[in-house]
């Protein structure tokens, strides 16, 4: 369970937050992620739309959201199609795919990764990794 967060808002727009003192969880504390969390919502140097580079591309260039979502749905659904592997070499049922790795993020909180971790082991992903390790 991740810790409890107040979240001012005025004009709606993220103004401060501060760890709730009636949470049970972190008791008004947080960690230095929790405490960061403010910088990560209100920060000028945030994207607000995808990039996407082409293939052999130098340039990156700005897509809408719904386009970024379709090309990713694209290449995970050719990748994981094309290495997906229903049984071992002893023929058991092993519904995996080696051909898709992922490495999660630091900046996702405990029930973000679990979701996360989730759905890539509803995909088949064997290789699945966190920042926080490596």
């Amino acid at each position: 369970m991740g810790c409890s967060i107040i979240v001012s808002v005025r004009d709606g727009k993220v103004v401060n937050t501060e760890g709730d003192p009636d949470s049970p969880i972190n008791k008004g504390s947080l960690c230095s992620k929790g405490g960061s969390i403010y910088q990560m919502a209100v920060n000028e140097n945030r994207l607000g739309k995808p990039l996407y580079r082409a293939p052999f591309a130098t340039a990156w260039k700005e897509v809408e959201w719904e386009w970024a979502f379709e090309k990713i749905a694209e290449n995970v659904k050719k990748s994981r199609d094309a290495s997906f592997q229903k049984t071992n070499s002893k023929g058991e049922l092993v519904n995996r795919t080696e051909g898709i790795a992922s490495v999660g993020s630091a900046a996702m909180d405990l029930e973000e990764c679990f979701t996360y971790q989730k759905f890539l082991r509803g995909l088949g992903l064997v290789y699945i990794e966190h920042q926080a390790r490596i």
